[in-house]
């Protein structure tokens, strides 16, 4: 067996604000050229334990009452900082979680990926954009030339996770920590992302430390699989083995976990809440002394759509390709063209003033959660924020509508005293549903609401997003890359590429008999990735 080059010895992480461990006696190894794969629910200890490796959580944030952390035999909970910066983006590069969170938004893309270039490396400002413009190509990003002046908000949450794996790969390192590093992309770039980080793992024989809580991208990449639960390591074993004979009731749950069931059926008379007509977004890229427009960019081009009360369309679709953009546009956030009608009015010409009060009754929530959340105010302050805008003042309704969402989404009503950053990822994305809710709305955007979310608690939100919506009439426009989620919440699925609408129809319709080439390659791809689920639509 290959020594080592990261090997972790019964590892304890402590909150200082908790009396109980984030990770409790965790141990196992990384080899060169292998992939370990930490797989388990939102704050079972995953992110944290990935964290510490690279000592990326403060003391002020946390302790370690026991464990070392070796790489190449040194003890890096005893390094001095100074050799940890050494490291870190060096020999270990880490793609987070969120990328919105982890990139700055004041930097060019340019200026982001050269940082590490010119910090280890040295490198010329002429050799760093060569080598940024090539890790941009190899990560999958179109016109790289044309990306480096760009800054984060101009990009796709796809775009922004391929850029957060740019920088991660820049050095070449031993180690790539990657937590969740698909988690954003569609099923398509999904494989891409895969096969990328397979092929770079043997050209240079990087050892690959995947968090994930997707089981189906774990299964095709991993060599050995650690399963995590409340802080604990229940299983260590080689991917095989432990997807043909889990061992704990725990892995079975996980394993078992898939989305399933159907939206409610849809009133036959139910009345048309919102639509579209001929709606467009327009990017406007100038140059010159004089801003002259040069190019003009279709982010979305001419859609119409309609939505009854208590459907669910879901909307899918590339990386890219004006999903987001078209939500933004619908909720009068971006500046758009063309027809927006929301219960027979004509909204789209509203001034800002006149929306205020719609808000009330039209809610959204993010692809990405802690993006989402401020970081100065308590999860009741966040929750509770909407309601005095909406002029709900009264102290004690406020606590008690912000405790009734919460109990909805299934959390405790009590962490409404704590703040996002200490909150697992999946634990932030029920807080951003949670504050949707709170004003009980009549449509709600959810875009990609269960990305950041592993199979059990998905199956969850599913469930109660539907309940939900059978108690209370809610209209869902559903944007999401995973395919499987989509077929079992929408009852209608548009499928959009380049800014415009390929192919829409009825959910069963279209994913057994998809029409168009490009919805046959969607649904391809999601077949390799999410099991059988595809296996009876031919």
């Amino acid at each position: 067996m290959n020594p080592a080059l990261i090997s972790v010895k019964h590892l304890s992480v402590q909150f200082n604000s908790s009396h109980e461990p984030a990770v409790d006696d965790v141990s196992f190894d990384i080899e060169a050229g292998k992939t370990l794969a930490l797989v388990g629910e939102s704050g079972s200890g995953k992110s944290v334990t990935a964290l510490s490796l690279m000592r990326l959580l403060s003391d002020r944030q946390v302790h370690y009452p026991s464990g070392h952390i070796l790489y190449k035999g040194e003890n890096l909970l005893q390094a001095q900082e100074s050799r940890m910066q050494q490291i870190r983006g060096n020999r270990v590069g880490i793609i987070f979680q969120e990328p919105m969170t982890s990139l700055n938004p004041l930097h060019t893309l340019e200026k982001q990926i050269s940082e590490t270039l010119r910090l280890h490396k040295g490198l010329s400002l002429t050799a760093c954009r060569t080598r940024v413009i090539e890790l941009l190509s190899l990560v999958g990003i179109d016109q790289p030339e044309q990306r480096l002046g760009q800054y984060p908000h101009q990009l796709s949450g796809g775009q922004r996770q391929r850029v957060m794996i740019a920088m991660a790969l820049a050095n070449e390192p031993e180690l790539l920590i990657a937590d969740e590093p698909t988690t954003a992309l569609d099923v398509t770039i999904q494989q891409q992302i895969l096969e990328l980080l397979q092929s770079l793992q043997q050209k240079f024989n990087m050892a690959i430390l995947l968090i994930s809580h997707d089981l189906n991208v774990v299964r095709k990449v991993a060599d050995r699989i650690c399963v995590m639960h409340q802080g604990k390591l229940l299983e260590n074993r080689p991917c095989d083995a432990l997807f043909s004979s889990p061992e704990h009731d725990y892995t079975r749950k996980l394993l078992a976990a898939e989305p399933e069931g159907m939206p409610h059926p849809l009133s036959p008379d139910a009345a048309e809440l919102l639509s579209t007509r001929k709606l467009e977004v327009r990017f406007e890229q100038r140059k010159g002394i004089f801003k002259r427009i040069q190019q003009v960019h279709r982010a979305v081009d001419g859609i119409d759509l309609q939505l009854r009360t208590g459907e669910t369309l879901g909307i899918v679709g590339e990386s890219g390709s004006g999903k987001t953009t078209l939500a933004l546009a619908i909720l009068r956030l971006i500046r758009s063209q063309g027809e927006v009608h929301f219960k027979q009015q004509l909204i789209s010409s509203w001034k800002q003033k006149q929306i205020t009060p719609l808000r009330k009754q039209l809610q959204v929530v993010f692809q990405d959660p802690f993006g989402s959340l401020s970081p100065r105010m308590s999860v009741f302050e966040i929750i509770a924020e909407g309601l005095g805008v909406q002029g709900y003042k009264e102290p004690q309704e406020q606590i008690a509508r912000v405790s009734q969402a919460l109990s909805d989404v299934g959390l405790d009503p009590e962490v409404r005293h704590r703040y996002p950053h200490e909150f697992s990822g999946g634990q932030r994305q029920r807080i951003a549903i949670a504050r949707a809710l709170v004003l009980k709305p009549e449509l709600i955007i959810l875009d990609e609401p269960t990305s950041a979310l592993d199979r059990t608690v998905q199956k969850q939100i599913i469930e109660l997003l539907r309940d939900l919506q059978q108690r209370y009439g809610l209209s869902y426009l559903f944007i999401s890359h995973d395919l499987a989620v989509v077929r079992a919440m929408s009852h209608r699925v548009m499928v959009m590429q380049h800014g415009r609408v390929v192919e829409s129809g009825a959910t069963e319709d279209l994913y057994t008999n998809p029409k168009q080439s490009y919805t046959q390659r969607l649904m391809a791809a999601a077949s390799l990735d999410s099991g059988a689920f595809l296996a009876d639509s031919g």
